[in-house]
């Protein structure tokens, strides 16, 4: 039997959290390393050749309609893996939402509305910049999303002496950031929507909720409804990566009486660590494989969709960040964390401009091949810039705090 109060176990499984995100941050930046290396070597038409491969049957029907499920490691890793990721962030989400940090007023105002301005400022700049980008009308969600991954690994790494508030603000940040980009993702990127699929997808949900509900705990039936929700929402024309998060949030956080921990902390005590050291990286080593020279150079500094997406990303993120922070507490709408000071908050805004994951999911679906690689180029080069000037500015304010 487990007494502890929620919060607790909430308390617990953040510190579980956190480091499973640092090392999984770190697998992450190697993969996307091996892939730009492999990439710009004289080796790179293999890595194209790998990506390429098609695993799958275009001969699968379900009621004489064709399942498509014939795809590239490439896809397989934006469209699986990446769904895997998905329910792991609807499940970290759910679980602020319910008993964390995010479940009382008091604990969400200040990063709901630090990751609102996170979101928006580098939008309206991406659009502004690159108006005349045919493909803006999507592009300019790109700059948007914030790596859960690379931002917590960095402030566990070089950010141990801020207050423990500075970690709890930015996994709330990072939380509600990814899940506006989730819904980015499933308004921008639904093709021809198909209703059918939809409604097998939508009882997928609700069959899972039903289990959820009657306290069926047996993995027998949860994976079988979560493949079939997979396949339907990829066949629905909305992004398969939906069906993960979709999964996440209709997850029980709370244990009963008696209950050794919650359906929600199990499932990601075991399947973060896939997603975080697997999944994840696998991605990162598809989508990260940019050709990388000097005309790249030049273009990332000429084109305006390029220069959207580096100056959204970067100056939006610190803008919308740091600044919906002041204004928050400025009007009274939140309070920052204990021992938290606006300068704390800059340097954390710094690590929010670290697109990763999404960044370069949402730069494959939006745009054709080549526009995409430098857009990615883009994310890579902002993001890097991120890391480093981020890293120094939380050195710098460790030292403040360990000798005020």
């Amino acid at each position: 039997m487990n007494d502890a109060p929620p919060r607790f176990r909430a308390s617990r499984a953040l510190i579980r959290f956190l480091r499973t995100e640092t090392v999984g941050g770190t697998a992450l930046l190697i993969a996307a390393a091996i892939a730009l290396a492999w990439a710009n070597s004289p080796w790179g038409s293999t890595y194209t050749h790998l990506a390429q491969i098609t695993l799958g049957s275009d001969t699968w029907s379900v009621f004489g309609q064709p399942l498509h499920l014939r795809l590239s490691l490439a896809d397989w890793a934006k469209d699986g893996l990446l769904a895997i990721f998905f329910f792991v962030a609807g499940l970290e989400l759910k679980r602020e939402l319910v008993v964390g940090e995010l479940s009382t007023l008091r604990g969400a105002a200040l990063p709901v509305l630090c990751a609102v301005g996170g979101v928006v400022v580098p939008a309206v700049i991406a659009f502004t910049v690159a108006r005349d980008n045919p493909h803006i009308g999507t592009a300019w969600a790109i700059p948007i999303a914030t790596d859960i991954a690379f931002a917590l690994g960095i402030l566990s790494l070089i950010g141990s002496r801020l207050p423990s508030g500075a970690r709890v603000f930015l996994l709330g940040l990072a939380v509600v950031d990814d899940l506006i980009a989730i819904a980015v993702i499933a308004v921008l990127f639904a093709g021809d929507l198909r209703a059918g699929w939809l409604a097998v997808a939508a009882a997928g949900c609700a069959l899972y909720w039903f289990g959820q509900h009657r306290r069926i705990s047996t993995p027998f039936l949860y994976v079988p409804i979560a493949i079939v929700v997979w396949v339907a929402m990829l066949q629905s024309g909305v992004h398969a990566t939906i069906a993960g998060v979709a999964l996440g949030l209709l997850t029980r956080v709370k244990p009963d009486p008696g209950e050794h921990s919650s359906p929600a902390e199990r499932l990601e005590h075991r399947i973060q660590p896939v997603s975080a050291l697997i999944c994840v990286p696998v991605f990162a080593f598809f989508a990260s494989g940019v050709a990388v020279n000097g005309g790249v150079f030049r273009e990332l500094f000429t084109d305006e969709l390029a220069l959207g997406i580096m100056i959204g990303l970067f100056v939006g993120k610190i803008i919308g960040i740091s600044g919906a922070s002041a204004l928050a507490v400025r009007l009274r709408l939140a309070e920052r964390p204990e021992g938290l000071v606006g300068r704390d908050i800059l340097a954390l805004s710094v690590l929010g401009a670290i697109g990763f994951t999404v960044s370069l999911l949402v730069a494959e679906l939006a745009l054709p091949a080549d526009e995409a690689d430098l857009a990615k180029a883009a994310v890579l080069l902002t993001s890097v810039v991120a890391s480093v000037v981020g890293s120094l500015l939380l050195l710098r304010r460790g030292r403040v705090h360990a000798h005020p």
